[in-house]
């Protein structure tokens, strides 16, 4: 898939990531958010209201726009490290 965004540790060593059931080798340490971005996964959630697509944005916490679910804890995908065997599900704001 194209991106405008670009893996900056392409040596970094990759573990196995699921983000909705697909399978993604993803950079070991960095931000959940920086990877998906980098792999091509912009939108990480549906607003409540509207169901307008939202995907990382202020990468630092502060939005809550990069909100998903891991282990059925909802967390920030930007302050989130990538670690081998993530499951990841997108929230789907009107139909969660």
């Amino acid at each position: 898939m194209s991106t405008a965004f670009r893996d900056l540790a392409p040596d970094a060593p990759r573990v196995g990531v699921t983000f909705d059931g697909r399978p993604l080798d993803l950079p070991a340490g960095m931000s959940l958010a920086a990877a998906l971005l980098a792999a091509g996964t912009l939108v990480l959630r549906t607003t409540p209201v509207s169901g307008a697509p939202r995907g990382p944005f202020c990468m630092m916490g502060a939005c809550f726009d990069c909100l998903v679910e891991i282990d059925g804890t909802r967390v920030q995908a930007c302050m989130t490290e990538v670690r081998e065997g993530l499951v990841v599900r997108s929230i789907g704001g009107r139909d969660d």
